[in-house]
């Protein structure tokens, strides 16, 4: 009898083998002759050579769908195991156009012409400018292409930024400590990582400094490198703090800058590096800017209708 530890490094151990090893039960009903044992994120596999082969490479798709799927339902498991590898890669590339599932195993992709094009340019570019009104889609779907590249390692980790900048109210005194002060205006970013992420994987994620979530003040300094980094509501940061962020760029680094220059929330004497930006580095090989509007809009319908109208009145008052 042979014996194989089998590494589970890129997902949660408990995603695979179940609640009380529900689901490695489960997989054990295939493979009779097989004994496994689960320690940790190692699983032992005895049997002879030829099985512990076959069962490996089951296993290996098994983990594959968890990463894209974020969880592994009973039907799954039997379609998995008694399908041939061939097969799994054929249905596998019936999904290339989705970027990655959220938790629910709702697939996420892009939904509109322009969400296409800035997830194909992201491929080409090291750093892009998502530019347009609210509602378009342009942070979920940067966060989306950020946690493609980790699970796919092309990147180590995600950093995800926001200029801490009041919207016209003056919110005074915030209680707590410094992350409690900073939270209500990074709220947006850890909404569309719970959508994608499960809690308790998200939670290590964090802890161990995976993903970074931080005001852009705290970029100061740094020098970001093998990582996924995301500046949201970019049309908040003055010319000097836009300078000092897309300067922090590093090898193997990712850039995507998305923001809504028509929501211009800085003091009046005050000019959006957002909107310099988009003037001096149009024509720099490596850098794509994506312009969104109105037809790209996905929330509620009325958002579509009150952008427009807000645009009209612009136009009038011009």
């Amino acid at each position: 009898m042979s014996e194989k530890i089998f590494y589970i490094e890129t997902i949660d151990p408990i995603m695979l083998y179940g609640t009380n090893n529900v689901k490695l039960e489960r997989i054990k009903t295939f493979f009779p002759k097989i004994r496994l044992v689960a320690r940790g994120n190692q699983l032992k596999i005895f049997g002879s050579e030829e099985q512990i082969e076959v069962i490996t490479e089951r296993l290996e798709i098994l983990v594959d769908y968890i990463l894209r799927h974020n969880n592994l339902p009973d039907r799954a498991i039997t379609e998995l195991i008694q399908t041939s590898a061939q097969e799994v890669a054929r249905i596998n590339a019936q999904n290339e156009n989705v970027l990655i599932f959220g938790n629910t195993g709702k697939p996420i992709k892009a939904r509109t012409q322009t969400q296409h094009k800035m997830a194909e340019q992201s491929k080409e570019n090291d750093l892009l400018f998502a530019i347009g009104p609210a509602g378009t889609g342009k942070t979920y779907l940067a966060i989306a292409l950020a946690i493609k590249a980790l699970r796919e390692r092309s990147v180590r980790k995600i950093i995800l930024s926001r200029p801490a900048v009041e919207a016209e109210e003056k919110l005074g005194f915030l209680p707590g400590d410094m992350k409690d002060k900073l939270d209500p205006y990074l709220q947006p970013l850890y909404d569309a990582l719970n959508d994608m992420i499960p809690a308790r994987r998200l939670a290590d994620y964090l802890k161990d400094g995976i993903i970074q979530i931080a005001p852009l003040a705290f970029m100061r300094g740094r020098t970001l490198s093998n990582a996924f980094v995301i500046l949201d509501e970019a049309q908040n940061a003055t010319v000097n703090q836009l300078k000092m962020f897309l300067t922090r760029m590093g090898e193997n680094s990712q850039f995507i800058v998305t923001g809504d220059i028509t929501q211009i929330d800085l003091p009046h004497k005050q000019n959006s590096g957002l909107v310099q930006s988009h003037k001096l580095l149009q024509k720099i090989k490596g850098i794509s800017f994506i312009n969104f509007d109105a037809k790209d809009i996905i929330r509620h319908d009325l958002v579509k209708h009150i952008v427009n109208a807000y645009e009209n009145a612009d136009k009038i008052n011009h």
